[in-house]
Formats: structure tokens, C-alpha cells, sequence
């Protein structure tokens, strides 16, 4: 079941639905305003608006490098299980 909750990023405060767990919004929320406070540091002056739509493409290009790299990871399982089928194969 989903729980309200009422988080504050950019100092703005806004509520929010989630069924992942208090935890997880906590972490997710820390998350999005490391994002925000580093680019806060490194870019000024910017306003409020250009600070979130540099911190939503970092947060994405993180996203994808991650996914990029688990696709690698998978291709990698999946061949190697394949050459290790082969190899069981042959032995037999």
C-alpha cells in the first residue's frame, strides 16, 4: 500500500507516494539533494529551475551508465555460461 510521504529537496517541500519503504524514500530523497547540492556548489550563479534539470541529467546519465554496464555484465554470464555448456558438452 502506498504512504504519503512529505519530503523537502530544493528547499521546496513536496509530498509524495511511495510503496517502497521509509528507507528507500529516505536514501532516494539524499540521493536527488547530494545531486543537488553538488551542482549548487560547482555552478553559480543558477536558478532554481537549472538546478534541477542539471541534477535530472546526472542523476540519468548515472542511471544509464549503470544499466550500459549491467547489460555487459549480463552478455559476459551469458557467454561465458554458453562456452561452459559447450565445454560440458564436448566432455560428455
Amino acid at each position: 500500500m502506498k504512504k504519503s510521504y512529505q519530503v523537502r529537496i530544493l528547499g521546496q517541500e513536496f509530498s509524495v507516494l511511495s510503496d517502497s519503504g521509509d528507507d528507500h524514500v529516505v536514501k532516494v530523497v539524499q540521493f536527488v539533494n547530494n545531486k543537488v547540492e553538488e551542482i549548487d556548489k560547482n555552478v553559480k550563479p543558477i536558478n532554481t529551475l537549472e538546478v534541477a534539470i542539471l541534477a535530472a541529467l546526472n542523476i540519468a546519465d548515472e542511471y544509464i551508465k549503470k544499466i550500459d554496464s549491467s547489460d555487459d555484465i549480463c552478455r559476459q554470464v551469458e557467454n561465458r555460461s554458453k562456452e561452459l555448456i559447450d565445454l560440458i558438452d564436448a566432455a560428455k
